[in-house]
């Protein structure tokens, strides 16, 4: 998927471009960029906009892909309690040392077995183990790390709960808005 060519389409590249990264970027339907387009004064069809992003979209995707950055080799990982519909639930984040967000998950549980499920899913969307691995001094991690990355570095930090993580995601100017605890 080398360069991308407009050559043949009616709408000028620049808006084509646009509305195939409004798709792909914000959680957007086809009718959803239709109408934001319109609003700006450009009257296109949903149809239009699918094909579009039939066509250009993998190479959009790839570009976003690659300009993501690559996590460190140093992971902060955290809990963090929340109340859903009024049941607490457990929002489990890891963060490398730059402040990227590498994955977030939110849990009914706290103990080892839903620690290991989200070192698995962090490994898996990761393709890649950290060199260390920080953490709170809650148990439920070093059981996780035993089974699931016996290999790496682990460090276990005194500070309170959700300190860690809330510290580095302050330094990302792109990180979510943080959740009260």
């Amino acid at each position: 998927m080398g360069e991308v060519s407009y050559k043949g389409h009616r709408y000028p590249a620049e808006i084509i471009a646009h509305c195939v990264w409004l798709y792909h970027r914000l959680p957007l339907s086809f009718r959803d960029v239709e109408e934001l387009m319109l609003v700006r004064g450009v009257i296109v069809t949903y149809e239009t906009i699918r094909q579009w992003c039939a066509k250009f979209g993998p190479v959009y995707a790839a570009g976003l892909r690659r300009r993501q950055p690559r996590p460190g080799d140093k992971w902060h990982l955290d809990e963090v309690f929340l109340t859903i519909n009024g049941r607490r639930q457990y929002l489990w984040r890891a963060v490398d040392q730059d402040g990227n967000v590498l994955d977030i998950l939110v849990q009914r549980r706290r103990d080892a077995k839903a620690a290991k499920r989200f070192f698995r899913k962090l490994l898996k969307r990761q393709c890649t183990s950290p060199r260390v691995l920080v953490t709170d001094k809650l148990r439920s991690y070093q059981a996780a790390h035993r089974a699931v990355m016996p290999s790496v570095e682990h460090r276990q930090s005194s500070t309170r709960p959700g300190a860690v993580g809330a510290a580095v995601l302050r330094r990302n100017s792109l990180a979510p808005p943080m959740i009260r605890q």
